[in-house]
């Protein structure tokens, strides 16, 4: 633990769905055992409050994300969770932010995409596709806990997914990556190289929503494409025939994106950090 005049401050929120405020104490907790007085998780309430599926209204979930990435004394704002509702606030939740936004991380995946699109698009920040504080309650969450502190807190080489190189690249779920082509969220990925994962979606809906991202003439050029991990798919009758990597393959050849195998990312506690534009190494 090394001596710091004040602590790495992480403020926390919640755009989709809501947390457990147990899971928010014992996340403070394991930070402070990995780190002393280094860190401290600020959470926003809202990140505990309810309104149907989501963890608030729009306009709170849009106002927490405001306070705490224009707030000067945060240093990085991390997701908590998951869970469909970023998309309802987050083009009008990036034209409030101020200029402290400009100086932070943030980090998260899957609904959280929404946000890291519009983020990156707009050049605030250094975002990075990576473990979120729910994760804590996966099997193995410790560890995938532990590696979003230390990219937050440090960007640390061994928190990156291994084969990010000298190219740029982002990452996305699949599907919130579909859906925000078009819009005024989507970032401009030419000569970045993609990763994608996703999570219970059928095989031929990964197929489908693979079909329309490389359909489209800006994402054809991409530097490349890898897929990461699909996971809990459902059973298809009959069943598809492919996995994730063949459809992805098809899908490249279809479009003349090079397909570059495999990546280290997924719903799951393996999630390594991507960074988007190029990954910081020593």
């Amino acid at each position: 633990m090394s001596s710091v005049s004040r602590p790495f401050r992480i403020g926390v929120v919640a755009p989709g769905g809501p947390m457990q405020k147990a899971l928010a104490e014992q996340a403070s907790s394991l930070a402070a055992e990995l780190h002393g007085e280094a860190v401290a998780l600020v959470f926003h309430p809202q990140c505990f409050a309810s309104a149907g599926h989501f963890a608030g209204e729009d306009a709170m979930r849009e106002d927490a994300f405001v306070q705490m990435a224009s707030d000067p004394d945060l240093d990085a704002v991390w997701f908590g969770r998951g869970g469909y509702g970023a998309c309802r606030m987050a083009e009008a939740a990036l034209a409030r932010l101020g200029p402290a936004a400009h100086g932070k991380r943030y980090l998260g995946y899957s609904d959280a995409g929404m946000l890291l699109a519009g983020l990156y698009r707009h050049g605030i920040g250094r975002v990075a596709h990576g473990p979120m504080v729910q994760d804590l309650a996966r099997e193995g969450g410790e560890a995938a806990f532990a590696r979003a502190l230390d990219w937050l807190m440090f960007e640390r080489a061994e928190t990156l997914e291994a084969g990010l190189d000298a190219r740029p690249s982002a990452a996305f779920n699949i599907t919130i990556l579909s859906h925000l082509l078009g819009t005024a969220l989507e970032p401009d990925l030419t000569g970045h190289v993609l990763l994608l994962e996703d999570v219970s979606e059928h095989m031929y809906r990964i197929d489908r929503a693979l079909f329309h991202i490389l359909g489209q003439p800006r994402m054809r050029a991409l530097a490349g494409l890898r897929m990461g991990r699909c996971s809990d798919v459902p059973v298809n009758d009959p069943d598809f025939g492919l996995d994730e990597a063949a459809i992805a393959r098809h899908w490249c050849e279809r479009a003349g994106v090079p397909w570059l195998g495999r990546a280290d990312i997924g719903h799951d506690a393996d999630n390594k950090v991507v960074p988007f534009g190029h990954a910081r190494r020593p």
